[in-house]
């Protein structure tokens, strides 16, 4: 993910995007900022994607940008391979989403810059049936085909010519130099027919010099003709004369091949196949393996300074001496069983060793036949093209033989030595079994029983692996042809992708549109109704205003409208005189107000004398009420 994130970042600081970026930024970046720079990316793929997605809907931004993915053939990764999901973090700018699709675009902006550019051209406009049983539509139709077909052509041509290594200016230059050419010829004509002019009967000998160059060709052509069926006639005697070599060579090698010499053969190279398989190369690999993960753990350590290399020498220094005294320790004990087993080991480890290095040296001197084996047929085949003649002949035939006999020398000596180590493992095999069998004799039992169950097993599975090749190769075949409609089906869902995003576009529009011109009908609608109820209640009017009865006059607006203001114009009189004498009379009714108000509070104030001085008159007085006497203190 790192490096991911470098490489983005690497190229979205040149040119031509310029950001001045680093990991951090750049990781903190927010979603819809996340989103814009995918964008600038894919406008510099495609200068239509060229907008401000803050002026857009998220789900058009979605639509937009899975589109052009679409028709650019990215590939979500596993984790994302679902539709839905990929979508969704588009929509919201998932950072597990949008770094791969800028590390996947920024790896291939040429090529994607390419196939952008062609898929404006050539990805067709799916119509549907019914649209093409018009002859308009499906004139039209054939004519786009066929334009798209001629920009095919031209777009090949275009690249051949790129290709090609020819400048314009070369061009250019040939062509001045060919007009040059044709302006002398044609003047050269010319001067020719004015001097054949003037002698007898030219006419009949320009036809006869005509005919007599139209031969020449005809001739010419027809020697060419010859020469080419002798060339191909030669090259068919000498495959036939090479076929019969091999078939005659084929058979005598045949018939001195024995049964026994050929399965020996052939179980040699099982035993060397089967201990490549089981043996050597499972060895490899996981040596291959250990050095990965440790050179895995070092890499993501961190660099160490002087002081830490110094402890590390230290240690080993202290290991290396714990090791010597442990092997000195082992050998001062001496085991009689021990040292059987060890120099058995010995000896075991020694053929092991012996075994692995002729396995080598046969590995390579496999791989140098087969390498001289592609050499012999490269020639052969220079040899063929050349003159139709694979026989290597001369100093070459002699050093390819002088090499051969070489190499098979040092085969049979190899081979020699081969027989003898597998002579000497075979003793130290019968060694190792009798030393199992004095060890392992508990473990017999449970052996056979596994083996006996493996041999089982094998036999119930090898009819399931009869039945398993034929599906593997259904598998392959089923897988290729998935494969091949796979493709075809992104580029159909690109097409139809696209073709619906633009449809849906248009549709948009349009129902836009119709509701504006809905709207503006109703509105139309609305006035119209409004102006015939005007211009029928004018008519009304009118009719009552130039009536003779007087009944009628007065039933119009006029009329009414008349009344009304003069009826408002006499009530606006009144109030204008009522007004006046308010204000007249303003000052005195204030003044009778402010007495008023006077009196008021005076008759209070006696009120409240009077009820204290009748409280206090009566304290310490008997009153009579009811037929009671009370006392009042």
């Amino acid at each position: 993910m790192s490096e991911q994130l470098k490489f983005i970042v690497e190229h979205l600081n040149k040119d031509p995007f310029k950001k001045n970026f680093n990991l951090i930024t750049f990781d903190s970046l927010e979603p819809m900022q996340l989103l814009q720079i995918l964008n600038d990316v894919l406008a510099e793929i495609d200068p239509k994607q060229t907008i401000d997605i803050r002026e857009e809907m998220p789900d058009q931004t979605a639509k937009r940008m899975f589109t052009l993915l679409g028709m650019l053939k990215y590939k979500p990764p596993g984790n994302m391979s679902e539709p839905s999901s990929f979508r969704q973090g588009l929509v919201t700018g998932s950072k597990p989403v949008i770094h791969p699709i800028l590390h996947w675009l920024l790896q291939r902006v040429t090529e994607l810059k390419k196939r952008a550019y062609l898929a404006r051209f050539l990805v067709k406009l799916e119509v549907p049936a019914e649209f093409l049983q018009d002859d308009v539509i499906t004139d039209t139709y054939h004519q786009y085909e066929e334009l798209v077909e001629g920009f095919k052509t031209y777009h090949k041509e275009c690249e051949q010519l790129k290709s090609s290594g020819f400048s314009t200016a070369e061009i250019r230059k040939d062509i001045g130099a060919m007009e040059e050419e044709k302006d002398q010829l044609i003047k050269r004509v010319e001067r020719l027919k004015k001097r054949v002019e003037s002698v007898s009967n030219h006419q009949r000998m320009l036809e006869l010099a005509r005919q007599l160059r139209v031969e020449k060709e005809r001739e010419e052509s027809l020697a060419q003709q010859k020469q080419e069926q002798k060339n191909q006639l030669f090259q068919a005697e000498q495959r036939l004369q090479r076929s019969q070599q091999q078939l005659k060579d084929l058979r005598q090698a045949a018939a001195d091949a024995k049964p026994e010499s050929l399965m020996k053969r052939l179980e040699e190279e099982i035993k060397f196949n089967s201990y490549m398989v089981s043996d050597k190369l499972p060895k490899e690999l996981e040596s291959k393996r250990r050095m990965v993960q440790y050179l895995q753990k070092v890499v993501s350590e961190p660099a160490m300074g002087q002081a830490e290399l110094e402890e590390l020498e230290d240690k080993i220094r202290e290991n290396n001496i714990e090791i010597n005294l442990l092997i000195e320790k082992r050998m001062m004990r001496n085991d009689p069983i021990d040292d059987k087993l060890s120099l058995f080991r010995q000896q075991a480890s020694i053929i092991t060793r012996k075994k692995e290095a002729k396995a080598e040296e046969l590995q390579e001197a496999r791989e140098e036949l087969a390498a001289l084996d592609r050499e012999l047929n490269q020639k052969n085949s220079q040899a063929r093209d050349q003159d139709g003649d694979e026989v290597i002949r001369g100093d070459e035939f002699k050093r390819f033989v002088g090499k051969l006999r070489s190499k098979g020398t040092v085969f049979k000596k190899k081979r020699q030595e081969i027989t003898e180590l597998r002579a000497e493992y075979g003793v130290l095999q019968r060694t190792e079994e009798i030393l199992k069998q004095r060890h392992e004799v508990g473990q017999q039992q449970l052996v056979k029983k596994l083996n006996s169950t493996i041999v089982e097993k094998k036999s119930a599975l090898a009819p399931i692996i009869k039945e398993l090749r034929p599906l593997r190769q259904q598998c392959q075949d089923l897988t290729q042809e998935y494969e091949e409609k796979k493709a075809q089906y992104d580029s159909c869902a690109a097409g139809l992708e696209s073709n619906r995003s633009k449809l849906e576009q248009e549709v948009r529009a349009l129902r836009e549109e119709m509701a504006q011109e809905e709207n503006r009908y109703h509105y139309i609608n609305c006035m119209k109704e409004i102006i015939e109820m005007q211009m029928q209640r004018a008519a009304e009017e009118m009719k009552a205003y130039v009536s003779p009865d007087p009944q009628e006059r007065r039933k119009t607006i006029r009329e009414q409208y008349m009344k009304n203001i003069a009826e408002q114009e006499s009530l606006g009189k009144k109030l204008r005189e009522q007004q006046k004498t308010v204000r007249e009379s303003h000052g005195p009714n204030m003044k009778q107000v402010k007495m008023w108000r006077d009196l008021e509070q005076l008759m209070e104030c006696k009120r409240q004398c009077f009820l204290r001085a009748q409280s206090q008159a009566s304290i310490g007085q008997v009153i009579q009420e009811g037929g009671e006497d009370r006392l009042v203190l």
